[in-house]
């Protein structure tokens, strides 16, 4: 049997448009129903899909073992035991998928455990979880018993690799269209992530403010200040270069059958693509150049509640990630650290 993720359309609001079916087309209820329920919560498309991906990949490793009903959803042939096999088993495939994946297939199970059962995996014969105990983080209270998954893969420490300088002076000057440098400078002087870009509206320039409003991951929004270097190369692109079409977005396809009609995710990348080629780039991708706006925010000595503003981030944990010191950066605090103890030395004894 063969299963797939379809998007459907047509479907009520309160429905996944994206199920799990198999080769007649017919979903499986107990997996829809918990992508449906998901739906209700108000997560966005793009995490929908995302979870019928993760779990369209342990169905289709499923129906190959022994004994499973795949039609039905049995708390007695689902235990930890399961989960270490489904584990197992990503590990010995060719390429192998990174922790992180692995982590949150393993995740998005025990929550479809928890929703049909309404309590935790069940450990046997194993006991794959930790328990602990901990205190408020204000230092009040008693004690209070925490649990967590023990069966997660050691992820390594990720690290942020910004583009230099002169990799930003290379891609850019490759660039001839007002419509790609404006692209360009909100990524690299606001920060903006490449889906943020592309749903820019016209309404969300507020010139007169000099600010950029930006709907970001999780229907956050948030007002961000725009530069004048950025709102000149901008204003030069609607007035020069940008069609007159009936689209809400700012920046539209320039030429072909498309012309007139928004950029696509797909757009996008083949641009930059094409631009890391001629440029001689080849790690100036779309994110990158908000990895590199929030390293040189760090090092201009903006404040980390301030950047997390700026950046769109839900945790302070995501922003930390961007202080990451140089021997050059680690040099130059310690330059200035010998100039202010010299200062404060008295003078000496005669």
């Amino acid at each position: 049997m063969t299963f797939r993720t379809l998007h459907q359309v047509g479907l009520p609001a309160s429905c996944s448009p994206f199920r799990v079916v198999d080769e007649q087309g017919q979903g499986l209820g107990w997996l829809n129903r918990f992508l449906d329920v998901q739906c209700v919560r108000g997560l966005a498309p793009l995490t929908l899909r995302s979870y019928a991906n993760a779990l369209l990949h342990f169905v289709r490793w499923w129906e190959r073992q022994p004994g499973v009903d795949i039609r039905h959803f049995h708390a007695a042939q689902f235990t930890e035991s399961t989960l270490l096999d489904y584990v197992r088993d990503q590990l010995d495939q060719l390429p192998k998928p990174s922790p992180e994946n692995v982590n949150a297939r393993s995740g998005m199970l025990r929550r479809l455990f928890r929703f049909h059962f309404h309590q935790d995996m069940p450990h046997a014969p194993y006991l794959m979880q930790r328990t602990w105990y901990r205190r408020s983080p204000l230092g009040y209270g008693g004690r209070v018993a925490a649990a967590a998954a023990d069966l997660k893969l050691k992820v390594p420490q990720r690290v942020i690799m910004p583009l230099s300088a002169e990799q930003v002076s290379h891609f850019w000057r490759s660039f001839r269209t007002a419509r790609d440098l404006a692209l360009v400078a909100l990524m690299l002087l606001n920060g903006l992530r490449s889906r943020e870009v592309l749903a820019v509206e016209l309404e969300d320039l507020l010139f007169s403010d000099m600010q950029l409003r930006v709907r970001g991951k999780g229907a956050r929004v948030r007002l961000l200040p725009l530069p004048p270097e950025t709102v000149r190369i901008v204003q030069c692109y609607l007035k020069t270069e940008r069609p007159l079409p009936n689209a809400p977005q700012v920046f539209v396809s320039l030429k072909g059958r498309a012309r007139g009609t928004a950029m696509t995710p797909d757009g996008l990348r083949s641009l930059f693509r094409h631009h890391r080629t001629i440029s001689g780039v080849p790690p100036a991708n779309p994110h990158r150049f908000r990895h590199t706006f929030g390293s040189d925010m760090i090092r201009a000595g903006v404040s980390l509640p301030a950047l997390q503003r700026l950046m769109g981030h839900a945790h302070i944990h995501t922003t930390l990630l961007y202080i990451q010191l140089t021997p050059q950066d680690v040099f130059a605090e310690y330059a200035r650290a010998v100039a202010q103890i010299a200062k404060l030395e008295p003078p000496p004894l005669v």
